[in-house]
């Protein structure tokens, strides 16, 4: 699994679930200040990459995954894969 794919599903799913640009988000991109994402939003994507990966995220854990950046990096982190470049 590359960063690339994870940021893609990640990308493809926020805009889908906001009605965003795909366009619009990249790693710094920020869930709440940027996507005007709610707590339901934040945890439909937990599910998400809970379901996709097979990765578990404590709600302590969530709450720190502010940016797409750090929502990849756990993912990949979570499996493994040590691909943090950017």
């Amino acid at each position: 699994m590359t960063r690339e794919q994870v940021f893609t599903l990640i990308q493809a799913h926020l805009a889908d679930e906001l009605d965003v640009d795909p366009a619009n988000i990249d790693d710094g991109t920020r869930f709440k200040e940027d996507l005007d994402a709610d707590s339901l939003d934040l945890y439909t994507l937990v599910q998400e990459l809970e379901d996709s990966y097979g990765v578990h995220m404590s709600d302590e854990q969530a709450a720190q995954i502010v940016t797409v950046r750090a929502a990849v990096d756990f993912v990949l982190a979570q499996n493994g894969t040590a691909d943090v470049e950017g």
